[in-house]
């Protein structure tokens, strides 16, 4: 697994990204690992403020263990990395993000996004989001900091508690690990570049302590400038009801068996 470094405040921190060759390609956006896609309005993920679908992240149906910052008790996640864009000195980096976790308590699931200069080989983190049982999710408590200017409309990113409908979490769709499972609704943030290049951007979720109960990340509305980078484009065809029925019918076996926790 090759490790990468980015940039966070004056200190220099190690982020576990693999950046292999066995990287799949998502047509029209870029490259992930783990489980990501294109997905359309469902449950807890509503239409996006700009288009009408959005690209995800999630820990479901993951079993790629490279996905996080390295700095603990990750276990499987993914992550998307998009295509090649073009910024100049000043421009105005725009996006939405829903992030949605089944998972509370201590398992203090994450996600984040990273901002890459091309040309440079700088990354920056610009936002983190983390499972709390109160007050903000974002920025993630106990992760490393994020680059200064980020600004976040709503203000407030406090969960919206209960059990997440959505169809991205799969077998734990509508299920709830004690305190601190919920979604954030659509949220928008904003990260001046400072300097002229060729980016791209990359957004994780990962799993803590444990696979059960998982999270994930839907991102709409990827602007530089208020021009789309990233046009998720057309939606894959939905899951047939039977895969559905299949899913629903694991997570309710895995909800039986329940796991034991410190």
């Amino acid at each position: 697994m090759a490790l990468s470094k980015f940039l966070c405040s004056a200190a220099a921190m190690t982020l576990a990204l693999s950046t292999g060759a066995s990287a799949a390609t998502l047509a029209g956006v870029g490259t992930y690992e783990g489980v990501a896609g294109i997905g359309s309005p469902n449950g807890v993920v509503t239409a996006p403020p700009i288009g009408d679908k959005y690209l995800y992240v999630t820990t479901a149906g993951s079993s790629f263990t490279g996905a996080g910052l390295g700095i603990g008790s990750e276990t499987n996640g993914s992550y998307l990395t998009t295509s090649a864009f073009s910024a100049n000195e000043g421009s105005l980096l725009s996006y939405y993000f829903n992030y949605v976790t089944s998972d509370g308590a201590s398992f203090i699931e994450y996600a984040y996004a990273l901002l890459t200069n091309l040309d440079t080989g700088i990354e920056q983190l610009i936002f983190t989001a983390r499972t709390t049982p109160s007050g903000d999710t974002v920025p993630g408590a106990g992760l490393p900091p994020i680059a200064d200017g980020v600004t976040l409309t709503p203000s407030s990113t406090e969960i919206i508690p209960g059990g997440p409908v959505w169809a991205e979490l799969a077998g734990y769709s509508g299920a709830c690990y004690s305190a601190g499972c919920g979604y954030t609704g659509w949220i928008n943030s904003e990260f001046t570049i400072a300097d002229a290049g060729m980016y791209s951007l990359t957004f994780g979720v990962v799993n803590w302590a444990d696979t059960w109960y998982d999270s994930g990340m839907a991102i709409a509305g990827i602007t530089v400038d208020g021009e789309v980078i990233v046009d998720p484009g057309p939606a894959p065809v939905p899951l047939p009801a039977a895969g559905y029925l299949l899913a629903a019918a694991v997570g309710s076996v895995a909800m039986i068996r329940r796991r034991t926790r410190a």
